[in-house]
């Protein structure tokens, strides 16, 4: 067994998408090689409906799938095939836009006004970005959910772990997405496939994830007694943790637990080429699905 490293730590940037969502972007619109097969993801966290309520009218997708887990509040959702419906707390959406799709997402808050939740965007192969669209619609009371000895849970959104299976199944990426809790002060080693790409992405709590031999974690700085003391140990609430090969994770959770978002998939290793929520092999196959969208024939 070797334990994965740490490859780089990063903290989210906070933006705006859709019609003026407050949202903070973990990653996206960069380099992939680390997150390949994996494109985006958002943390759209917020209190205030007035930072989410506009939501993320009408827009395209081609050539990507779209994950969308809510912890809080609701999305409501249509597209241009006539599919509408609701995700609530704890359920989840993969959407397959394959050859193109147009759709909306609307947030609302709970009854407190809270709304959370994450979208991830994973590419699809050359051989199937002209598929035709899917949704996988998951309710909550459908995600399954497992326990340790140790008071560790997991919630399997996708792929197998600790005996049970997920409900979202045929994704070209492969993909294992889990949503971890661990509680305070504990150490837990946790199983990745060898050949995917790997990260965490912490929500709440914290945590330190070490290789064989070296802590590694947050810069912080600050002062003690006058003198500057640097902790290079436990990262917090919305740190993103990339990792090295390896067949396993360790965690170290701190003093109130840390709960996170374990993400892996098999990398596609092909050319990426970005416009937005368009993302193909090519310069040429972006400006064709721009020609398509605006003659009209973006959608069958």
């Amino acid at each position: 067994m070797s334990i994965r490293p740490v490859k780089s730590i990063s903290g989210t940037q906070a933006t705006m998408e859709g019609a003026g969502v407050h949202l903070h972007r973990v990653f996206g619109f960069g380099d992939t090689d680390l997150s390949d097969p994996f494109l985006l993801m958002d943390d759209f966290r917020n209190d205030n409906p007035e930072h989410y309520a506009a939501g993320f009218p009408w827009h395209p997708h081609r050539g990507i799938e779209t994950i969308t887990y809510v912890l809080a509040g609701s999305v409501d959702h249509a597209d241009s095939l006539g599919n509408a419906g609701s995700l609530g707390a704890g359920s989840v959406q993969w959407m397959t836009a394959g050859k193109g799709i147009l759709h909306q997402e609307m947030p609302k808050g709970d009854a407190q006004g809270r709304m959370h939740g994450f979208q991830l965007w994973a590419n699809l192969p050359r051989s199937l970005k002209m598929t035709a669209p899917r949704y996988q619609d998951i309710a909550g009371v459908d995600v399954p959910e497992v326990t340790d000895d140790d008071g560790t849970t997991a919630r399997i959104i996708v792929g197998s772990f600790w005996g049970k299976s997920g409900p979202v199944d045929g994704i070209a990426a492969d993909p294992q997405y889990l949503d971890i809790s661990i509680p305070p002060n504990t150490r837990k080693v946790i199983p990745v496939d060898t050949y995917r790409s790997a990260f965490a992405y912490i929500f709440e709590g914290s945590a330190s994830f070490k290789d064989a031999s070296e802590p590694v974690g947050v810069l912080v700085e600050k002062e003690v007694a006058g003198q500057e003391v640097h902790l290079r140990d436990y990262s917090g609430n919305r740190t993103l943790v990339m990792f090295d090969t390896g067949d396993e994770i360790v965690v170290n959770s701190g003093e109130s637990g840390v709960r996170f978002l374990l993400i892996s998939g098999r990398p596609l290793k092909e050319p990426v080429a970005w416009h937005g929520p368009i993302v193909m092999n090519t310069q040429a196959e972006i400006q064709q699905a721009l020609q398509d969208l605006n003659t009209g024939n973006f959608v069958s």
